[in-house]
């Protein structure tokens, strides 16, 4: 679950972190009234609040030297959708705006704590390359990419935060609060179950401060059960409102640009799937996943979310049979198909306990459904199919 950023700034200052002077405002004349009757100063940013990087190269972060282009800029990025390269073609809903005080910065730094798959460890990230070009840095120069591995029980140590202080030519003198700051941002990191914690860019300022200008947080969502208080955070009106739908019904779903839709049970499988989709031309419309104990109610909604999307114009079903049987799988499609009126193809490749049962199933529905014998088959059905129902 991703937080706002002025949601993990928030976090930052219970922790006794420096961030720029910031209001949240959902109104361009309230911009203003933070801007003159708060934040002072003759030069202000303006951050639109929406769940994706890339923000600044597409215009949702400005800096304004004046209350009418503050006004300007308010009125331009509220209520509309920003587009960047990092969220979805239609963008996201700008409902909020960040606005803070401008700072005079002297370096820009990196900072990050993931998890390292590889070593099951958190890994402290860093780069004297922060800023909007930090994934162009870290190709160009690889050196540039410092790393520190967390050791599971001891945590982040003081001695990993001065070696990185160095690497990174901090002043002296920052040393010791750049190492305080680090090891606070392991333990939010930790405490908080969470799977990113991003400062970018991390300054140095004029008046030799470190100070966090841009932060984001991703929440562990098999965690929000015991982060009650991060996941009262969660804003769905950044989220497609399919994807919505399918966490309300256990789905895993993610929304794509295709004209594919895809109803898989298996993290894997629906990969491979999206994989053979492309091989054969085509382009999946989404991710989705109905896990291992579909019920004919679960198919119908899942067949309801894909057909949300007015791109679709096939349907891939490819269902492996193992904990639950492929008889019931196809009743389950059957009743799915029937209930929702699906005007468009669909394709079924079902393998697995009692396949021969669930296709004669399908065979004898009466329905316009095509089989298919093995996944490059569905895959070649589903991709032909779509292109016949655009031609």
């Amino acid at each position: 679950m991703n937080l706002h950023e002025y949601q993990a700034k928030q976090i930052l200052r219970e922790h006794g972190l420096n961030t720029p002077r910031g209001v949240v405002v959902e109104a361009a004349m309230h911009a203003e009234l933070a801007a003159t009757g708060y934040l002072g100063g003759d030069a202000w940013v303006v951050k639109a609040q929406v769940h994706s990087g890339g923000r600044g190269k597409a215009g949702g972060v400005r800096r304004v030297t004046s209350l009418e282009d503050l006004r300007d800029a308010a009125v331009s990025l509220l209520g509309n959708r920003l587009v960047t390269v990092q969220n979805a073609p239609e963008g996201q809903l700008v409902e909020r705006l960040l606005v803070e005080e401008s700072l005079d910065i002297v370096s820009e730094y990196y900072l990050g704590l993931l998890l390292d798959r590889e070593s099951s460890r958190v890994v402290l990230v860093a780069s004297r390359a922060g800023g909007m070009d930090i994934e162009t840095a870290g190709h160009a120069d690889p050196d540039s990419i410092l790393r520190e591995f967390c050791d599971p029980v001891l945590g982040l140590q003081a001695y990993q935060c001065r070696s990185v202080a160095f690497r990174l030519g901090l002043p002296f003198e920052l040393h010791g609060d750049f190492s305080r700051m680090l090891q606070e941002l392991y333990r939010i990191y930790t405490t908080s179950d969470l799977v990113l914690l991003e400062i970018n860019p991390l300054v140095l300022t004029g008046d030799n401060r470190l100070v966090a200008l841009d932060c984001k947080m991703v929440v562990d969502d098999n965690a929000l059960a015991r982060q009650g208080h991060l996941a009262d955070l969660h804003d769905d009106n950044q989220i497609d409102p399919k994807e919505v739908q399918a966490q309300a019904a256990g789905l895993s779903y993610i929304a794509l640009d295709g004209e594919i839709g895809c109803m898989v049970n298996g993290a894997g499988l629906a990969m491979a799937t999206m994989d053979l989709i492309r091989l054969h031309g085509g382009s999946p419309a989404n991710f989705l996943d109905v896990g291992g104990g579909a019920t004919a109610e679960t198919v119908a909604k899942a067949f309801s979310i894909i057909l949300a999307d007015s791109r679709v114009r096939a349907v891939l079903v490819n269902i492996f049979g193992g904990i639950m049987r492929c008889d019931i799988i196809a009743q389950g499609i059957i009743a799915a198909v029937r209930e929702t009126g699906i005007e468009v193809p669909v394709v079924v490749r079902l393998e697995g306990t009692n396949v021969e049962a669930g296709r004669a199933l399908l065979s004898g529905s009466g329905l316009s459904i095509i089989s298919a014998d093995d996944l490059t088959d569905a895959a070649r059905k589903a991709v032909n199919a779509a292109r016949g129902a655009t031609a």
